[in-house]
């Protein structure tokens, strides 16, 4: 476990990896390590959310709760795939209220890496899931980590949106300061909730006004046509 391709990051969160809690969550993942259980994404992308945004660079947050846990999906951003891999129901959901709000025409692939790169947070609560076991990683430390994270932003940045997509997002992301940043929130983008409100939330288009009112560069949320 280290951040050493995330350095602003690494400034503020070095000191979590000595806590007792991220010492049981390693020594958890070395057990099911041990045990030949396959973990989802490979160890190298656990923090590939925090690699590809840095901390002065954050103007949107999404939460997610879990990595998805089937091979070849998980990559380290929430609600993204890997390219070549078929877009999941939630991310499908995402593209329809991208083209409802904003008009937007939504790509073939699943792959969000271009938000990301822009100031796009897409961190997931979890940041690890055994194959085939839905949230087979909870509870077991990330949850402090990643609160630590949104903690990080909420204090060292100004004028960021967060989006709160469901009631478990809108938990761990009760204490942001609404004085100082956005707080969308709108049901979870699955097919069980997404008719509830998330479709037809214009999250996307409050966001890029608020940016903009802000001074902020506003997001491009146009993904390639494919990578």
């Amino acid at each position: 476990m280290a951040l050493e391709a995330a350095p602003s990051w690494k400034a503020e969160l070095e000191g979590e990896f000595f806590k007792p809690y991220m010492q049981e969550l390693k020594a958890f993942l070395r057990r099911e390590k041990d045990q030949q259980k396959v973990i989802f994404p490979p160890s190298a992308e656990w923090f590939h959310a925090l690699e590809a945004t840095p901390l002065p660079d954050v103007r949107v947050v999404i939460l997610g709760q879990d990595p998805y846990h089937q091979p070849g999906q998980a990559h380290g951003l929430c609600f993204s795939v890997r390219p070549g891999v078929r877009t999941p129901p939630s991310l499908i959901n995402i593209y329809k209220e991208l083209q409802g709000d904003l008009g937007i025409q939504p790509p073939s692939h699943g792959y969000l890496e271009s938000w990301a790169q822009q100031g796009v947070l897409l961190l997931n609560a979890v940041l690890t899931v055994e194959q085939s076991n839905a949230n087979a990683h909870q509870g077991k430390g990330w949850e402090q980590f990643t609160d630590r994270i949104i903690h990080l932003v909420n204090e060292r940045c100004e004028s960021v949106v967060f989006m709160l997509w469901g009631s478990y997002a809108q938990k761990k992301g009760a204490f942001i300061d609404t004085g100082r940043h956005l707080v969308l929130k709108a049901p979870h983008p699955s097919p069980l909730s997404a008719h509830r409100g998330f479709l037809g939330c214009g999250h996307f288009s409050q966001a890029n006004y608020y940016l903009k009112a802000q001074g902020r560069s506003e997001i491009n949320w146009q993904l390639p046509a494919s990578v």
